[in-house]
């Protein structure tokens, strides 16, 4: 099975916006963004337009991918666009490191 890594800007807690992270919609990790982020009015539209999410929501995404043994911070699973993953595991995914040993 393939899995698709998308990312959207949002509200994490209602306090400030971070980068999601989302296999097959489900949200899984996130990324602080750039300091200054919010003198950025596409990002503030963007997380404005998306749902907010609280850390329990990423919480409870991660820890379902991780119980399916397709959490791609955990689980070795084909990723149909690992260039969208965070940077800290792209090179897994484009065989430059085994992580999982």
């Amino acid at each position: 099975m393939s899995f698709t890594v998308t990312t959207k800007n949002c509200w994490l807690n209602k306090k400030e916006i971070v980068k999601i992270f989302f296999l097959n919609d489900i949200p899984f990790t996130f990324d602080d963004l750039p300091v200054g982020y919010f003198y950025d009015k596409q990002i503030v539209e963007e997380a404005n337009s998306n749902h907010d999410y609280s850390g329990e929501d990423i919480y409870k995404g991660s820890n379902y991918l991780i119980l399916e043994k397709c959490h791609p911070c955990f689980d070795d699973i084909e990723i149909l666009n690992p260039e969208n993953l965070p940077e800290e595991i792209q090179s897994f995914y484009n065989g430059e490191e085994d992580l999982l040993r």
